[in-house]
């Protein structure tokens, strides 16, 4: 714990199939092995980070759709998981209704950002790191996600149409920036899916960092079976199976990300 408010991280990219949830879940589970207290909000209606932390869908009794909905505040829909430090605001399919019902709501963009806040106030010190996990859209959930949060994290596949979802992606930052939340930077870019046997790999790697330099994390994340496995049996893969490449890669990220906050802060 920090004793003050943690740094909240939005795990962003409109394409499905990137490692966003992936990245959420192990991420979060280095942080919390090193000693950072952090919380995953799960704000996908497909609940994948809630499973992935093996929380059962009986299991979630109060989740982020009652927290944007103002049901319930934001204290009452955290839960422990089974990892030490590290705890869950879960999902359920509701949350695919939120769209539409927040539409009726004024500050509709600010509704996570207004219950995160009274949460902080109550709770200051309670985690270092707030990752939360968005829906493969540039929603109205993402917005709400990105006007409470300091910095955007983006995994981004290894491949061909990569800077081309890259860019759409950085536009609506950039209106959340100039409209909702003129804090909010990229934190960093993860190249995910990374498969050293593929000179496209390489390629795509190579035209991300010549177009965003240092933004990008030296911590590639390779394409590896036992990331894939990990959710069906309820655990991140760090969990799961330790010393596999894309566990170890996601420990060494975690490093990579608190290093540069230090630099960050002492700047």
């Amino acid at each position: 714990m920090n004793g003050g408010p943690p740094r909240v991280l939005v795990i962003a990219n409109q394409k499905g199939g990137v490692g966003k949830t992936t990245t959420a879940i192990n991420l979060g589970t280095a942080l919390a092995a090193v000693g950072q207290s952090t919380l995953v909000v799960d704000l996908d209606p497909q609940g994948n980070a809630s499973t992935g932390l093996g929380v059962e869908r009986a299991h979630r009794k109060v989740t982020s759709y009652d927290v944007l909905m103002g049901d319930a505040s934001f204290a009452q829909a955290i839960m422990p998981t089974r990892i030490p430090n590290l705890s869950l605001v879960p999902s359920t399919v509701d949350l695919s209704g939120a769209e539409l019902e927040l539409i009726g709501f004024t500050e509709r963009n600010y509704r996570l950002k207004e219950a995160f806040a009274a949460f902080v106030a109550g709770a200051p010190g309670r985690f270092a790191y707030v990752l939360i996990d968005c829906p493969p859209s540039l929603s109205l959930l993402t917005v709400n996600a990105m006007a409470a949060a300091d910095a955007v994290v983006v995994p981004l596949q290894c491949e061909f149409f990569a800077l081309e979802g890259l860019s759409q992606l950085l536009r609506t930052v950039e209106r959340v920036r100039a409209n909702l939340n003129p804090a909010l930077e990229i934190q960093g870019i993860v190249l995910t899916m990374f498969d050293k046997r593929n000179r496209l790999s390489d390629q795509v790697a190579a035209d991300v960092r010549k177009h965003m330099g240092d933004k990008v994390f030296k911590t590639v994340i390779p394409r590896n079976v036992r990331i894939s496995e990990a959710p069906s049996h309820g655990l991140p893969a760090l969990v799961y199976d330790l010393r596999c490449p894309g566990s170890q890669a996601y420990i060494k990220l975690a490093g990579e990300m608190i290093q540069r906050e230090r630099l960050g802060s002492a700047a």
